[in-house]
C-alpha cells in the first residue's frame, strides 16, 4: 500500500531521530515533580508509542546512569539522576571536547548569543574567576576538579 505522506514534501518515513525519543523522555521526567512510571511517561509523550518502546528507553537511560529508579508494584518510576542544567552542560561540554577547533566552535556559539544570553555568560564568567581575575588564559591548562587528572 502506497503511503501518501512520503509524497508530501518534507515528510519522513515516521522514525525518529537518533536520540528524540530519548530526550523526550528526559523531558517528560524534569518536568515532574516526582519519579514515574513507563505508563506514566508514555502518557506524557506526543504520538502513539508503544508501552514496550518507552519501557526500553527508559532501561537505556538508566543503564548508561542517566536515570534512577526504584520499585512501584510489579514495575519501577524513574527520575533523572542529575539535574536538566547538569545534563545540558555535560552534553555541551562532551560536543565541544569532540570539536576540532575549540575557539571557532566557542566563537559561534558567543556570536549567536541573544544580548541577554551574553550578559549573563559575562557576568557569569566574571563571577567565577574568567580571565579577567587570574583564571587560566586561552592555550593554558584548565583544572576541572577531577582526581583522575595527572600533575
Amino acid at each position: 500500500m502506497h503511503d501518501r505522506k512520503s509524497d508530501e514534501p518534507g515528510a519522513t518515513s515516521g522514525r525518529r531521530a537518533r536520540g528524540e525519543l530519548e530526550s523526550g523522555v528526559l523531558a517528560a521526567l524534569y518536568g515532574s515533580d516526582e519519579p514515574l512510571t513507563a505508563r506514566q511517561v508514555k502518557d506524557r509523550l506526543p504520538g502513539d508509542l508503544a508501552y514496550t518502546t518507552v519501557l526500553t528507553i527508559l532501561s537505556r537511560l538508566h543503564d548508561k546512569g542517566m536515570l534512577v529508579r526504584h520499585r512501584a508494584g510489579r514495575g519501577y518510576a524513574y527520575a533523572p539522576a542529575r539535574d536538566e542544567a547538569t545534563h545540558t552542560a555535560d552534553r555541551m561540554r562532551s560536543l565541544l571536547e569532540h570539536g576540532t577547533d575549540r575557539e571557532a566552535v566557542l566563537t559561534r556559539f558567543v556570536s549567536e548569543l541573544s544580548e541577554a544570553d551574553e550578559q549573563l555568560l559575562q557576568r557569569l564568567l566574571s563571577e567565577h574567576g574568567g580571565p579577567q581575575q587570574g583564571g587560566p588564559q586561552h592555550g593554558e591548562p584548565q583544572h576541572t576538579g577531577r582526581t583522575d587528572e595527572g600533575p
